[in-house]
């Protein structure tokens, strides 16, 4: 398999947040966008942002930007689609995605996610263990662009959940660990900032 492309999910409204851009959120002197690139890059062919909006306003990113192709804010789930659609223009046949609030994605991702795909999943999300429960993060994953019309089609539909779209798709599992510092730790509040500023410390 080709490397998979990288596609950053930031389409959302970051209501939490006051609104805007999350990844615009500065964390140990630089932005959250800056700290998912710099780890994801490495690990893709190339990569784009699913944002919303004027794209001009993050041209100095110097990446492509890939708007939902599904009106109303319908959440990560337009944003894989809008991925998927992307890549099959590349002829791509996989992307991984990760969300731009998650700043110590791990330097291993994608070939982790490689290798749990190895089963021939369409779909693999990244997870960890609390205990003898394994935690699911459904906005980074690997996802197989023959998905395209099947996804389509939910989201016209009305689906907007991720893991109920995985779990109808045979979704599995790749597990990192957890600690000391929880690689996909999201950045939601400010309270959130303030434990990835103190963790960083």
């Amino acid at each position: 398999m080709k490397a998979p492309l990288g596609v950053i999910l930031a389409g959302g409204q970051a209501r939490r947040m006051g609104g805007g851009d999350k990844g615009r959120l500065v964390l140990g002197g630089r932005t959250l966008f800056d700290r998912v690139i710099e780890r994801f890059t490495p690990q893709v062919g190339t990569l784009a942002i699913n944002a919303n909006g004027d794209p001009a306003r993050l041209a100095d990113l110097g990446l492509p930007v890939l708007a939902d192709g599904v009106a109303g804010f319908p959440g990560p789930l337009a944003g894989v689609l809008a991925g998927l659609d992307w890549a099959e223009g590349q002829g791509a046949t996989h992307i991984v995605t990760v969300a731009a609030d998650t700043p110590f994605l791990p330097e291993d991702l994608v070939p982790r996610l490689l290798l749990a795909s190895e089963g021939g999943a369409s779909v693999v999300l990244a997870c960890t263990r609390e205990g003898a429960r394994r935690v699911r993060h459904p906005t980074v994953g690997l996802w197989s662009v023959a998905l395209r019309d099947d996804l389509r089609a939910v989201l016209a539909g009305g689906l907007r959940k991720v893991g109920q779209f995985a779990d109808d798709h045979g979704a599995a599992l790749a597990e990192f660990s957890a600690g000391p510092i929880d690689p996909f730790l999201n950045i939601n509040t400010r309270e959130d900032l303030a434990r990835a500023e103190a963790l960083l410390a």
